[in-house]
């Protein structure tokens, strides 16, 4: 891990286009013209604890990043930030926040108080003007019964009913522990059944789907109205495992029209996220099946 330092001396190189490594200029100037390419920032989150979010964002716009997804909500604010602080930062280096990673835990005693935080975060990200707000996991343990599920589902429906007021689709967000069977019901496959489709959509992240024991690209091709978008993740940076059919993957999402899609980077392999993120970036910039 980069102490604080070190990353700001590194931003710095990067935004000041400076002596760096080449592979972390490779792609700073010219971005990828027609490539949409998005990134979680939870991706940098030990550099946005230490340095804050302004030179994260500096450094992924620099890198040819297209928009980002957040991972930091707090009581009407985003990294700390009033949205619309948080959006002219965006604007003023070229990205768009499409999308947002946030939610909360749910039961029936806490409804009202739940509802109410969504109430909160919708108008927060409204201001900001995102797409997708993504809940991205939920609370699964061995005691867990399919009833729980159930109301799960009954719950990010109802908040994608708030959301869609908004013009924000809500959607949930996979690891792999929803790919095990309760009461020989795949999780997942009882989520996608249960949810109301018009108001609950489903981000696939194809690592885990995979990690789980299934096939994203089937995914993909069986319940193609009910992915919006796509989280482009592998074990650490993206193409570094050769694990990963990103070229199926991305034929499918082309096919199924998913116009928005996110790198989620959470492991590294030299401890140095800046530069596991601009790996990612370069390996999908020279992929002709990315668009």
């Amino acid at each position: 891990m980069q102490n604080r330092r070190d990353f700001l001396k590194q931003a710095s190189l990067l935004l000041a286009g400076g002596v760096v490594a080449p592979q972390l200029l490779s792609s700073c100037a010219a971005g990828s013209p027609g490539k949409h390419m998005g990134l979680q920032l939870y991706s940098l989150r030990e550099m946005v604890k230490d340095a804050g979010i302004q030179p994260v964002i500096e450094a992924v716009a620099k890198m040819g990043y297209t928009h980002v997804e957040t991972a930091n909500y707090g009581d009407g604010k985003v990294y700390g930030l009033a949205p619309a602080e948080f959006k002219k930062l965006c604007d003023d280096n070229g990205l768009k926040c499409t999308s947002a990673h946030l939610g909360q835990s749910f039961s029936k005693e806490k409804e009202a108080e739940v509802m109410a935080w969504w109430d909160k975060a919708i108008e927060t990200y409204d201001q900001i003007g995102v797409k997708y707000m993504v809940q991205p996991s939920m609370p699964v343990n061995r005691e867990t019964t399919l009833d729980d599920i159930k109301m799960y589902c009954d719950y990010f429906s109802a908040v994608g009913y708030k959301t869609a007021a908004a013009s924000i689709s809500f959607g949930y967000h996979n690891h792999s522990f929803e790919f095990r069977k309760i009461d020989d019901q795949l999780i997942y496959d009882y989520m996608l059944n249960n949810v109301s489709k018009n108001h609950c959509f489903f981000q696939l992240d194809v690592y885990w789907c995979q990690q789980g024991g299934y096939d994203p690209v089937e995914y993909l091709k069986k319940h193609a109205d009910q992915f919006k978008n796509i989280h482009i993740k592998d074990a650490k940076e993206i193409g570094a495992s050769g694990e990963m059919n990103f070229e199926a993957i991305f034929n499918q999402m082309k096919a199924n029209n998913v116009k928005d899609w996110y790198v989620e980077v959470e492991q590294y392999t030299n401890n140095n996220p800046l530069e596991s993120v601009q790996q990612s970036y370069d390996f999908l910039k020279s992929a002709k099946y990315v668009y």
